[in-house]
């Protein structure tokens, strides 16, 4: 570095150093003029200073995220449009997700890989609790439509947008059960496919003709299951299933968050275990990658479109509706895939599919 510009670096020191020292001092100065006061973010000339000065500007930090509490509230005009439709899916007496109403005579949309067991039950948003049951699934999209029981009369049934085409950086918000805006995001990739990634975690091998596993992967659902290496497949969900090929193209039909019961013969002993498919990129995650990511869906792939956004929702705030800014239902979130990346199912997919099952349900025999 030349004398000149080393001249130029230390003159500056100074006046860096006193601009970052009015940067701490500005809350204590100027608070007693109510200015940083005006904005929620100082000081009273009453309140103690030091360590607590502190604390308040971090906590001011916080409060200046994209989605805090008093960002959120601007979208609870439109959120409260859309709440009296949603619900929340309850399994087991665990809440797991949301849910959408989508017919007067009591059909709720929801996400298909979080019903699995019993009862099912939905709450509504006045907090009333019904039995529901599955009567439609779409595998491809992860989608499920419930049938409450004794459907009240004054369901209001969800309206999607008849567009669903975004551009990249729009205004995203989603909503929960009674109307409440639950995650502030923007669209952040262009409509795409996500490929299925649904492994069961063995690795098997070619022994006489007969599929025998070779290995299992830590924390998979065949060694949580209870596979151990040599044993020898001889079904899948009761079907005879031998080939190694075939039973690998069996398991690779499935898509993670569904269990299949795998008839093994172990040192002469045949018996059955149930495992359950999970998405390959969580079962090759470290610890810190878990701790990073936070907790996210059983289903992190698999659709046929999505919307990704950067919204953070919990796992069991999915199911439930994407709005724009202009008031839209475009979308339903379908999965929490990383720590900034979330995925939607669009309004056009939505409604089609929609349409498809309840007119499987209006001709099935039982629904007549």
């Amino acid at each position: 570095m030349d004398s000149g510009r080393s001249l130029a670096v230390a003159s500056r020191r100074p006046v860096l150093g006193l601009l970052t020292c009015l940067w701490f001092l500005a809350p204590v100065i100027l608070s007693p003029f109510g200015i940083f006061d005006s904005v929620g973010c100082g000081v009273r000339a009453d309140e103690p200073r030091g360590s607590d000065l502190h604390r308040r500007r971090f906590v001011n930090a916080v409060s200046n995220r994209r989605d805090n509490g008093d960002m959120l509230q601007l979208f609870r005009p439109w959120a409260s449009q859309t709440g009296g439709s949603v619900v929340q899916v309850v399994v087991d007496g665990t809440p797991v997700c949301l849910g959408m109403v989508v017919s007067k005579e009591g059909f709720v949309l929801t996400k298909r890989s979080e019903l699995s067991g019993d009862p099912i039950r939905v709450r509504l948003p006045d907090s009333r609790l019904i039995a529901a049951r599955v009567s439609a699934v779409r595998r491809e999209s992860d989608l499920a439509l419930l049938k409450i029981d004794a459907a009240p009369d004054d369901l209001t049934p969800i309206e999607f947008a008849t567009s669903d085409e975004l551009p990249i950086g729009s205004f995203l918000f989603s909503v929960g059960r009674g109307g409440s805006p639950i995650g502030l995001g923007a669209v952040s990739a262009r409509e795409r496919t996500i490929n299925h990634q649904g492994r069961l975690g063995m690795f098997l091998v070619d022994s006489g003709g007969q599929a025998t596993v070779g290995s299992v992967w830590p924390a998979s659902g065949a060694a949580v299951a209870g596979v151990k290496e040599g044993d020898r497949i001889i079904a899948i969900d009761g079907r005879n299933e031998t080939n190694r090929v075939r039973v690998i193209e069996t398991l690779r039909e499935r898509f993670p968050g569904e269990s299949v019961r795998l008839t093994i013969d172990r040192e002469g002993e045949t018996m059955d275990l149930i495992a359950k498919i999970q998405d390959v990129g969580m079962m090759q995650e470290s610890e810190n990658d878990l701790r990073v990511n936070g907790p996210r869906s059983i289903r992190l792939s698999g659709f046929e479109r999505v919307i990704q956004h950067d919204t953070v929702i919990n796992p069991d705030q999915c199911g439930g509706p994407l709005v724009d800014t202009k008031g839209r239902i475009i979308g339903m979130n379908i999965a929490r895939a990383g720590r900034v990346v979330s995925y939607a199912l669009p309004a056009t997919l939505l409604r089609a599919s929609v349409d498809r099952m309840l007119a499987e349900i209006k001709a099935a025999p039982d629904e007549n």
